[in-house]
């Protein structure tokens, strides 16, 4: 029996039905949401994202502005520009592209990003909420994987869920925040001996390895949660996710396609994100 598909469109319209409200609700007080993407040039990814975003803003009625930057930019004018966004009363979210060019000091930016305005978990300040449970800005991508499963009916609370991966922007965020949820969390990445035995008792698999077909079908147990964070460049210029498609889809209960999955979802979280963090700045 082929599996359930969990949309990433439906998921994004029950976000969106939550925020309504509450955005209705800052424009009344005189506040209009409103995020600074600090992009350093053009990379297709960057701007790929950037326009899901703003289209996304649109629909929301949040205001989204683009501040490009050269690749030649220098630490200080990077700087400068941050510091800029950090102080306008006006802007409440900041997004930076990353990773940042060699010539910028990355680890330098994350701590002068405004934590009240890090809409993406890039300040050391959020990091540490995540890793301790506390209130703060999740990274988007990392929230909409649970987001799309909690959508879907996955119950997080007591299951066996295996993440590949173990990067700062999902992997490992993500499984701190399965670990509040109550999950055992296994993770796996590239020094791991046995993915697959990993995968076979899982409840839940989540793929954010960036590897097309990485999760095949004889890595699933029958009437697993498939949720693939994957978003990969084929050959044909197609957008892959990680895991076997068609096959996976065979043998899973549930199963999120790419493109449709959760990378529309997680433009939806940094909306979230951005109301959240004017509700709380304008009311400083």
């Amino acid at each position: 029996m082929a599996a359930q598909l969990m949309s990433g469109k439906d998921t994004a319209a029950a976000v969106k039905a939550d925020l309504d409200r509450e955005i209705e609700d800052l424009k009344e007080r005189g506040i209009m949401p409103r995020l600074d993407i600090i992009r350093v040039g053009s990379k297709p990814e960057d701007l790929a994202y950037e326009r899901g975003a703003r289209k996304r803003f649109e629909k929301l009625g949040i205001a989204l502005d683009v501040t490009e930057l050269p690749e030649d930019v220098t630490q200080e004018e990077f700087e400068d520009t941050l510091q800029t966004a950090n102080r306008d009363p006006l802007i409440h979210g900041i997004l930076i592209f990353r990773p940042l060019p060699g010539n910028i000091d990355e680890e330098r930016i994350a701590g002068l990003i405004a934590p009240e305005k890090d809409v993406d978990c890039m300040s050391p300040v959020n990091i540490a909420k995540v890793m301790t449970g506390e209130t703060g800005f999740a990274p988007c991508t990392a929230e909409a994987a649970i987001e799309i499963g909690e959508r879907n009916g996955i119950d997080f609370d007591g299951k066996n869920v295996t993440v590949i991966g173990r990067s700062m922007v999902v992997g490992r965020p993500l499984s701190m925040m399965l670990l509040q949820k109550n999950a055992t969390v296994t993770v796996c990445h590239s020094h791991s001996k046995d993915i697959v035995a990993s995968c076979r008792t899982a409840d839940v698999v989540i793929s954010a390895a960036g590897r097309i077909g990485l999760v095949t079908a004889d890595m699933v147990k029958d009437g697993a949660c498939v949720i693939d964070v994957g978003i990969n460049a084929g050959p044909d210029g197609q957008l892959k996710g990680d895991v076997d498609f068609e096959a996976v889809s065979e043998k899973a209960a549930m199963i999120t396609p790419v493109p449709g999955g959760v990378g529309g979802v997680t433009t939806s979280i940094l909306a979230r994100h951005v109301v959240l963090a004017a509700g709380t700045l304008g009311a400083e």
